[in-house]
């Protein structure tokens, strides 16, 4: 409940810094020419969402059909879909958000945060699934208990060796065997 609080102040915070800048926009170039602007921006939106809806489907299959895991292409299909649909909202802030993530860097960086929002919400098996396999930074243990003075492997439940460290992007890769590791 406190989120749908903080969520409609937000909202009301947005609608009326819109209002403010389009009469300061519309005092600077005149009102007529404020309004086609915003219908101008409105329009443009529409094309654009219609477009980066189809390259986001487009880019999504390609990575199921070719084998790859798909969360890359769904976090920067989101972040184009958000910026087409920020410009078909009527204002200029949002038309500057908008504009904001259709630019290519733009767009990996929230699609990079996307992806990392995303898997902070999921388990690591699906976060594996969807984003590929990970990078890891380890140390080899030598008691079940934490890291050694040396390099002295005891065995896990699963026949590996033990180690400990902490996921720095991606699935745990036993290089041993090939194979991805629980």
């Amino acid at each position: 409940m406190r989120k749908l609080g903080f969520t409609a102040a937000g909202a009301l915070l947005l609608v009326i810094a819109e209002i403010t800048v389009f009469v300061l926009v519309a005092h600077a170039i005149g009102w007529w020419w404020a309004v086609l602007a915003g219908v101008v921006t409105t329009v443009l939106g529409g094309i654009v969402l219609k477009r980066e809806g189809v390259r986001a489907w487009q880019r999504l299959r390609a990575a199921v059909s070719e084998g790859r895991p798909p969360g890359g292409e769904a976090g920067t299909g989101v972040a184009g879909l958000a910026g087409a649909l920020l410009l078909l909202v009527p204002g200029f802030i949002t038309d500057v958000a908008g504009l904001l993530l259709l630019i290519p860097p733009v767009r990996a960086f929230t699609g990079r945060r996307i992806r990392q929002a995303t898997e902070a919400r999921i388990s690591a098996a699906a976060a594996g699934d969807l984003f590929g396999p990970r990078i890891v930074k380890a140390t080899r243990a030598d008691t079940p208990g934490g890291p050694g003075p040396g390099p002295v492997p005891t065995q896990a439940s699963g026949g590996g060796e033990v180690l400990q460290g902490e996921v720095i992007e991606g699935d745990v890769i036993d290089p041993q065997h090939r194979h991805h590791t629980p």
